[in-house]
């Protein structure tokens, strides 16, 4: 059974009363339930159907009589599931989205900018110049001192950062909490400790840096984050367990990085976060169980942050319902603005630079190939019809 740990940034209080949001028309209780505790309450006002965000924007004109706090309640949440590598993130987020009743993301990785419309860039390489080939967490731990693992970092942060948008246009459309691995404010976790073993150079990490200055405070911070902790020397028997090929005759996860890793965890993310969101730490070397976790978290006085200059929730203290209307609108219609913002010109990183002639022998042979050379509903060769009425993009389409 996992052991609760506590630290000076851990807090598990008494649950805490109902509170009003300012100026919105709901009653929130701010203290998360699980499953067992949901079903001992009465029944409820039906909330109203969750809007499909995937498909329609959230206009001005929507928001006058689709308000977003009508969906909220005591679970709709983001709560970030952190820790180390073979952890057992998965299995645990999954369980606990699933007694919260909430959304579970995996964690971001590489498919989302290699799979387009079906298809995986992945089986292009073999044709295309060595720098614009795919570079994923397989290539990473054979190959960590790799000239393109920078730019495997940077896309990460990215992925992330993309997966988070969408958690958060999830839970203001739906009023689902969300339960996701990692997050693009862990990120940088990894990316310290790639530099402190060589593997990528100060031009990636202060490029790195640039562009997470850019964006990071575009988002809203989770509500809580849960950090299952393991020593280094369990984490090997945990991989070697694992059985991944490339990650036990790899050459990434050695001691000293998974011990940077470690310390980059507990002496900065956890600290930084914990001044904004509530913090369960807890030892998992043995495993744990989800009811536990459940427990401690419906503990956690959520509604004790109600001081306007408190750092806690201060992201989801939002006084009126046009202040939520308008966090919607930005993340259920301009995920291509959020994600644009990484376009910093910096040319001084040779590693993160594709030269043109490559860069076009890229493009005839990728965007060549008729499966991906037009947009997902838009390839007669692939059987879309009605293109002649078609007049705008689908709604989603990445801009990676």
């Amino acid at each position: 059974m996992a052991t609760l740990i506590r630290t000076t940034f851990v807090k598990v209080l008494s649950p805490g009363q109902s509170g009003k949001i300012a100026g919105c028309t709901i009653l929130q209780k701010r203290d998360i339930m699980g499953k067992s505790l949901r079903d001992t309450l009465p029944p409820r006002p039906p909330k109203p159907a969750p809007f499909d965000y995937v498909n329609k924007d959230y206009t001005w004109f929507r928001s006058l009589f689709d308000r977003t706090t009508h969906r909220l309640d005591e679970n709709s949440k983001v709560v970030v599931i952190e820790g180390p590598v073979a952890a057992g993130k998965t299995e645990f987020a999954a369980a606990l989205a699933e007694d919260l009743g909430m959304k579970h993301f995996p964690e971001a990785n590489m498919d989302i900018h290699y799979i387009q419309q079906g298809v995986d860039l992945r089986t292009f390489n073999d044709r295309i110049p060595p720098d614009t080939r795919t570079f994923d967490h397989v290539d990473f731990n054979e190959c960590p001192n790799h000239r393109l693992a920078g730019n495997y970092q940077i896309m990460m942060y990215m992925a992330r950062y993309g997966q988070y948008i969408d958690a958060l246009a999830h839970l203001l459309n739906t009023g689902q909490g969300v339960v996701l691995e990692r997050s693009p404010y862990s990120d940088f976790v990894f990316l310290e400790s790639m530099f402190s073993q060589k593997y990528i150079s100060k031009g990636v990490k202060s490029m790195y840096y640039d562009l997470r200055e850019q964006t990071i405070e575009d988002l809203l911070r989770p509500h809580l984050v849960i950090y299952l902790d393991i020593p280094v020397n369990k984490v090997l028997e945990a991989v070697k367990k694992r059985g991944h090929k490339h990650e036990i005759s790899g050459k990434a996860l050695t001691p000293p990085f998974l011990q940077e890793m470690e310390r980059q965890y507990k002496n900065k993310y956890l600290r930084d976060i914990s001044t904004h969101a509530e913090l369960l730490v807890y030892d998992w070397s043995g495993g744990g169980e989800v009811e536990v976790v459940v427990e401690d978290i419906e503990r956690l006085d959520f509604d004790q942050y109600v001081h306007r200059d408190e750092p806690k929730m201060k992201d989801w203290r939002l006084p009126r319902e046009v202040e939520w209307s308008d966090q919607r609108m930005i993340f259920t219609n301009n995920k291509h603005f959020l994600m644009n913002l990484f376009n910093i010109p910096r040319t001084d990183v040779p590693e993160l630079i594709t030269s043109a002639e490559d860069m076009h022998e890229y493009t005839q042979v990728v965007y060549g190939d008729p499966r991906i050379k037009f947009l997902q509903g838009y390839n007669k060769d692939a059987g879309d019809t009605g293109l002649a009425l078609k007049n705008k993009l689908p709604k989603y389409t990445e801009y990676f």
